[in-house]
């Protein structure tokens, strides 16, 4: 694709920018393996801080930081219950029933949230020869849903179903962050209703690779064994957590900006398709999706326009903003958008 594109496929695809790439070559080192960096220490104390856990972990990806929270906090041979929707049910190649022996009960997420009701059945339906539920696992933004936020309340109300049955939540928080910033509700106290929170550096932040896991001391102890075994051990991982530290000591409020852009592609995208099922008032961070019965035809316009952008499912398209796609980008994307079949 032409560097001068304006690439609205995802927001994991922005660059470091020039203070992240400062602070990777200067960062100092050691084999995070034996736990001897100490940019990634100071990494993981600072997100654990943030999201207010007692301990945090370093991993490659949002989806091996997934698959830890489920083979620590799921039994084999149970079901998690979940958005229909989410990551961990759908974009993860079925690696929950590889990794962690357990299936998915997936719910109603078409408001973007689950509601509490819903797991509760699940959760009962185990005294009816329906397999037991060892963990409920949501999405905060929830992005098929145009990264929808969690309600505080409907967050808390889940927990009390939760912790009647003494179930852990996990967390899928990719872009938690977005959701603290669209809300104004801190990421700790969202974070606060779940055992685990799994946040991306690389997804919207800019850093360019990179996730963390946090949660009790004790469950990140035995992550960090659990990484090993899915070969997630890095050495001297600080040059690229360098970049995380100030992806979160930066990158976050500026976030605003991206939800302001993406409100402005959902008001073109609803003029150009009124019936596309997107109701832009809806769109409060960075994702906007939308229906349409030929999302081949409307890629290859957008893509002669240098607009690229992707699909999500069969007849779904979508579009993120972030940080490298400015004004003129998303006026550009506006027109193409007009025009597209």
């Amino acid at each position: 694709m032409p560097q001068a594109s304006v690439d609205l496929r995802s927001d994991t695809v922005t660059r470091p920018t020039p203070a992240m790439r400062k602070a990777m070559a200067d960062a100092e080192v050691g084999d995070d393996v034996y736990g001897e960096d100490p940019t990634v220490n100071a990494l993981e104390a600072a997100f654990a801080e943030r999201v207010g856990k007692e301990a945090a972990l370093y991993v490659p990806s949002g989806t091996m930081g997934n698959q830890l929270a489920l083979r620590l906090l799921a039994q084999p041979a149970t079901t998690v219950v979940a958005p229909e929707r989410a990551h961990v049910v759908i974009y993860e190649n079925g690696a929950g029933g590889r990794n962690a022996g357990v299936q998915f009960t997936s719910v109603d997420d078409s408001r973007g949230v689950i509601d509490a009701d819903a797991v509760a059945w699940a959760i009962e339906a185990a005294h009816h020869h329906y397999p037991a539920v060892s963990l409920v696992c949501i999405e905060n933004t929830h992005m098929p849903a145009n990264g929808a936020c969690w309600p505080l309340d409907e967050l808390r109300r889940l927990r009390s179903v939760t912790e009647a049955a003494r179930l852990p939540i996990h967390l899928d928080g990719a872009r938690l962050f977005h959701a603290e910033v669209a809300t104004g509700v801190p990421a700790a106290t969202m974070a606060a209703e779940a055992t685990t929170v799994m946040c991306c550096l690389s997804k919207g932040l800019a850093a360019p690779v990179g996730s963390m896991l946090a949660g009790p001391a004790d469950v990140m102890a035995a992550a960090r064994a659990e990484r090993q075994r899915l070969g997630g051990g890095m050495r001297q991982a600080g040059i690229i957590a360098a970049a995380g530290l100030v992806a979160l000591e930066s990158m976050i409020d500026r976030l605003a900006d991206d939800h302001v852009k993406a409100r402005l592609l959902a008001d073109a995208i609803a003029e150009r398709w009124p019936d596309a099922g997107l109701d832009p008032a809806e769109v409060l961070t960075n994702v906007v999706t939308w229906r349409h019965p030929d999302p081949g035809a409307v890629l290859a316009h957008l893509a002669g326009e240098g607009v690229a952008a992707g699909t999500i499912a069969p007849g779904v398209l979508r579009v993120v903003t972030h940080v490298d796609v400015d004004d003129d980008g998303i006026e550009r994307a506006r027109k193409a958008l007009a025009t597209a079949p």
